[in-house]
Protein backbone atom coordinates (compact mmCIF):
# COMPACT_ATOMS: atom_id res chain seq x y z
CA UNK A 1 0.00 0.00 0.00
CA UNK A 2 1.24 3.39 -1.18
CA UNK A 3 2.05 5.67 1.87
CA UNK A 4 0.49 8.28 0.24
CA UNK A 5 -1.20 8.87 -2.92
CA UNK A 6 -0.09 10.59 -5.93
CA UNK A 7 -2.62 13.30 -6.31
CA UNK A 8 -2.45 13.86 -2.43
CA UNK A 9 1.54 14.34 -2.87
CA UNK A 10 0.98 16.92 -5.80
CA UNK A 11 -1.70 18.78 -4.24
CA UNK A 12 0.55 19.32 -1.22
CA UNK A 13 3.40 20.21 -3.54
CA UNK A 14 0.97 22.73 -5.23
CA UNK A 15 0.38 23.99 -2.11
CA UNK A 16 3.59 24.98 -1.01
CA UNK A 17 5.30 28.18 -1.78
CA UNK A 18 7.89 30.40 -0.31
CA UNK A 19 5.50 31.84 2.17
CA UNK A 20 6.94 35.60 2.56
CA UNK A 21 4.88 36.30 5.84
CA UNK A 22 4.06 33.90 8.68
CA UNK A 23 1.52 34.47 11.62
CA UNK A 24 4.21 34.78 14.55
CA UNK A 25 1.02 33.52 17.23
CA UNK A 26 1.20 29.93 15.16
CA UNK A 27 3.37 27.52 16.66
CA UNK A 28 4.74 24.24 15.03
CA UNK A 29 3.74 20.85 17.66
CA UNK A 30 5.95 19.75 19.35
CA UNK A 31 5.25 15.84 17.39
CA UNK A 32 5.27 17.55 13.91
CA UNK A 33 8.52 19.12 15.01
CA UNK A 34 10.17 15.88 15.67
CA UNK A 35 8.82 14.69 12.49
CA UNK A 36 10.74 16.70 10.56
CA UNK A 37 13.85 16.59 12.99
CA UNK A 38 13.93 13.24 12.03
CA UNK A 39 13.52 13.63 8.42
CA UNK A 40 16.22 15.70 8.11
CA UNK A 41 18.59 13.07 10.17
CA UNK A 42 17.37 10.34 7.69
CA UNK A 43 18.08 12.61 4.38
CA UNK A 44 20.47 10.77 2.06
CA UNK A 45 24.06 12.08 1.56
CA UNK A 46 27.14 10.67 -0.44
CA UNK A 47 28.22 7.97 0.80
CA UNK A 48 25.75 8.74 3.66
CA UNK A 49 28.80 11.22 5.76
CA UNK A 50 26.34 13.62 6.51
CA UNK A 51 29.00 16.59 6.08
CA UNK A 52 26.35 19.18 7.80
CA UNK A 53 24.87 20.40 10.95
CA UNK A 54 21.43 21.78 11.56
CA UNK A 55 20.77 24.68 14.25
CA UNK A 56 16.89 24.52 15.44
CA UNK A 57 16.31 28.14 16.49
CA UNK A 58 13.03 28.93 18.43
CA UNK A 59 14.02 31.23 20.55
CA UNK A 60 12.19 35.08 19.64
CA UNK A 61 15.48 36.46 21.21
CA UNK A 62 18.08 34.72 18.67
CA UNK A 63 15.46 35.05 15.79
CA UNK A 64 15.72 38.71 16.75
CA UNK A 65 19.77 38.72 16.24
CA UNK A 66 19.59 36.67 13.17
CA UNK A 67 16.81 38.69 11.26
CA UNK A 68 19.25 41.88 11.47
CA UNK A 69 21.92 38.93 10.26
CA UNK A 70 19.93 38.20 7.93
CA UNK A 71 19.12 41.60 6.06
CA UNK A 72 16.18 42.27 7.99
CA UNK A 73 14.09 39.50 6.52
CA UNK A 74 10.63 39.08 8.76
CA UNK A 75 10.07 35.62 8.13
CA UNK A 76 13.12 34.68 10.52
CA UNK A 77 11.81 36.66 13.63
CA UNK A 78 8.06 35.56 12.52
CA UNK A 79 8.39 31.98 12.14
CA UNK A 80 8.06 29.23 14.83
CA UNK A 81 11.07 27.63 14.15
CA UNK A 82 14.17 28.73 11.79
CA UNK A 83 16.97 25.71 10.69
CA UNK A 84 20.15 26.76 10.04
CA UNK A 85 21.99 24.25 7.04
CA UNK A 86 25.69 24.15 7.94
CA UNK A 87 28.27 22.74 6.45
CA UNK A 88 31.83 20.78 7.89
CA UNK A 89 34.33 22.26 6.54
CA UNK A 90 37.21 20.49 5.64
CA UNK A 91 35.69 17.08 5.69
CA UNK A 92 38.54 14.90 6.28
CA UNK A 93 39.78 11.37 7.04
CA UNK A 94 38.97 11.89 11.03
CA UNK A 95 35.08 12.68 9.61
CA UNK A 96 35.44 9.67 7.56
CA UNK A 97 36.36 7.37 10.96
CA UNK A 98 33.65 8.78 12.66
CA UNK A 99 31.41 7.45 10.38
CA UNK A 100 33.05 4.41 10.24
CA UNK A 101 32.76 3.88 13.55
CA UNK A 102 29.47 4.89 13.85
CA UNK A 103 28.29 2.38 10.66
CA UNK A 104 30.33 -0.59 13.03
CA UNK A 105 28.17 0.50 15.92
CA UNK A 106 24.44 0.47 13.90
CA UNK A 107 25.22 -2.51 12.04
CA UNK A 108 27.31 -4.55 14.53
CA UNK A 109 30.25 -4.93 11.92
CA UNK A 110 34.05 -4.83 12.98
CA UNK A 111 35.56 -1.63 12.41
CA UNK A 112 38.68 -3.38 10.74
CA UNK A 113 36.35 -5.18 8.46
CA UNK A 114 35.11 -1.47 6.84
CA UNK A 115 38.83 -0.66 5.38
CA UNK A 116 37.78 -0.95 2.14
CA UNK A 117 34.65 1.45 2.31
CA UNK A 118 37.07 3.72 4.24
CA UNK A 119 39.87 4.06 1.52
CA UNK A 120 37.08 4.50 -0.72
CA UNK A 121 35.89 8.03 1.11
CA UNK A 122 39.12 9.08 2.00
CA UNK A 123 40.10 8.63 -1.78
CA UNK A 124 37.21 10.68 -3.45
CA UNK A 125 38.31 13.47 -0.51
CA UNK A 126 41.57 13.44 -1.07
CA UNK A 127 40.74 14.18 -5.19
CA UNK A 128 38.73 16.64 -4.16
CA UNK A 129 41.52 18.79 -2.28
CA UNK A 130 40.70 21.16 -0.39
CA UNK A 131 38.49 23.85 -1.75
CA UNK A 132 37.01 20.74 -4.18
CA UNK A 133 35.94 18.91 -0.77
CA UNK A 134 33.78 21.95 0.73
CA UNK A 135 32.11 22.25 -2.70
CA UNK A 136 31.07 18.97 -2.49
CA UNK A 137 29.96 18.73 0.92
CA UNK A 138 27.56 22.01 1.10
CA UNK A 139 26.00 20.29 -2.50
CA UNK A 140 24.95 17.81 0.23
CA UNK A 141 23.52 20.45 2.87
CA UNK A 142 21.42 21.75 0.15
CA UNK A 143 19.49 17.83 -0.36
CA UNK A 144 18.45 17.83 3.18
CA UNK A 145 17.04 21.09 2.73
CA UNK A 146 14.94 19.97 -0.30
CA UNK A 147 14.07 17.17 1.76
CA UNK A 148 12.70 19.65 4.48
CA UNK A 149 10.43 21.50 2.48
CA UNK A 150 8.65 18.39 0.56
CA UNK A 151 8.03 16.94 4.12
CA UNK A 152 6.95 20.00 5.42
CA UNK A 153 4.47 20.72 3.30
CA UNK A 154 3.50 17.16 3.31
CA UNK A 155 2.59 17.78 7.18
CA UNK A 156 0.82 21.12 5.70
CA UNK A 157 3.79 23.10 7.39
CA UNK A 158 4.80 26.08 5.28
CA UNK A 159 8.89 26.91 4.70
CA UNK A 160 10.88 29.56 3.28
CA UNK A 161 14.27 28.37 2.22
CA UNK A 162 16.30 31.59 2.27
CA UNK A 163 20.00 32.18 1.11
CA UNK A 164 19.88 36.25 1.82
CA UNK A 165 21.88 36.04 5.43
CA UNK A 166 25.07 36.93 6.08
CA UNK A 167 26.92 33.97 6.32
CA UNK A 168 30.01 35.10 8.90
CA UNK A 169 27.25 36.98 10.93
CA UNK A 170 25.01 33.68 11.75
CA UNK A 171 28.19 31.67 12.42
CA UNK A 172 29.29 33.91 14.63
CA UNK A 173 25.88 34.55 16.49
CA UNK A 174 25.87 30.76 16.36
CA UNK A 175 29.51 30.18 17.46
CA UNK A 176 29.14 27.76 14.24
CA UNK A 177 33.00 29.26 12.98
CA UNK A 178 34.37 27.47 16.74
CA UNK A 179 32.42 23.99 15.92
CA UNK A 180 34.00 23.71 12.14
CA UNK A 181 31.40 24.66 10.47
CA UNK A 182 29.98 27.42 8.09
CA UNK A 183 26.30 28.56 7.20
CA UNK A 184 24.86 28.01 3.70
CA UNK A 185 21.31 29.19 4.19
CA UNK A 186 18.16 28.84 6.21
CA UNK A 187 14.91 27.69 6.18
CA UNK A 188 12.11 29.08 7.71
CA UNK A 189 8.82 27.72 9.34
CA UNK A 190 5.36 27.81 10.54
CA UNK A 191 2.30 28.88 9.12
CA UNK A 192 1.48 31.37 6.50
CA UNK A 193 -0.43 34.97 7.49
CA UNK A 194 -3.96 35.12 6.39
CA UNK A 195 -2.76 38.47 4.31
CA UNK A 196 0.41 36.68 2.66
CA UNK A 197 -0.24 38.35 -0.12
CA UNK A 198 2.34 35.81 -2.06
CA UNK A 199 0.28 32.53 -1.27
CA UNK A 200 -2.35 33.49 -4.00
CA UNK A 201 0.09 33.86 -6.56
CA UNK A 202 -0.34 31.28 -8.83
CA UNK A 203 3.05 29.02 -8.88
CA UNK A 204 5.11 29.27 -12.18
CA UNK A 205 6.77 25.80 -13.45
CA UNK A 206 8.27 25.62 -16.82
CA UNK A 207 6.20 23.23 -18.91
CA UNK A 208 7.44 18.97 -18.52
CA UNK A 209 8.63 19.00 -22.18
CA UNK A 210 10.71 21.90 -21.45
CA UNK A 211 12.60 20.45 -18.57
CA UNK A 212 12.21 16.64 -18.44
CA UNK A 213 13.70 14.54 -21.32
CA UNK A 214 12.23 10.62 -21.46
CA UNK A 215 14.79 7.99 -22.87
CA UNK A 216 13.05 4.82 -23.32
Amino acid sequence: MKAIENQALIKQLNWRYATKKFDATKKISSEDWNTLEQALILTASSYGLQPWHFVVVTSQEMKEKLTAAAYGQQQVSQASHVVVFAVKKGLDEAWVEKYIQRIAEVRGVPADKLGGFKGMMTGTIAQLGSVGVDAWSSKQVYIAAGNLLTCAALLGIDTCPMEGINPGQFDQILGLDKLGYASLMITTLGYRAEDDAAAKTPKVRFKAQDVVTHVA
